[in-house]
């Protein structure tokens, strides 16, 4: 599946067999007439305001507040998979840790270094 298509209507509707799942298209009436003879019910679709991935549509929907119910549960769950989808498309850079160490060395002040390189004014 391509992450990189763009949509301009996501949402989501309610199959037959009563399953909320969630839509993407990019035209709204021909999507709600093709749901419509599927025997879909409760459609919810919204023009998104750009074109959009999926993941960046269902963040969208949820920050208008598609949160309720089992439309809300439905993008909560797309949502989640399509982030987990994400991560691991992602580059994983190792980073080095710097190790607290111990030197068997004892510790030098200031007054030991300026008696060993002597009082030199600048």
């Amino acid at each position: 599946m391509n992450a990189d298509k763009l949509f301009t209507v996501a949402g989501t509707a309610k199959n037959a067999d009563g399953t909320v799942k969630t839509r993407f298209a990019n035209d709204l009436v021909a999507r709600i007439k093709i749901l419509n003879k599927a025997g879909c019910t409760d459609i919810n679709l919204v023009e998104l305001p750009h074109a959009m991935t999926k993941l960046d549509a269902l963040r969208y929907l949820t920050e208008q507040g598609i949160t309720q119910g089992d439309a809300g549960y439905a993008v909560s769950a797309k949502l989640a998979e399509k982030s987990k989808i994400a991560k691991k498309g992602e580059v994983k850079v190792a980073g080095v840790k710097a190790k607290a160490t111990k030197s068997t060395k004892p510790a030098v002040t200031a007054e030991q270094v300026l008696a060993v390189v002597g009082d030199a004014t600048v």
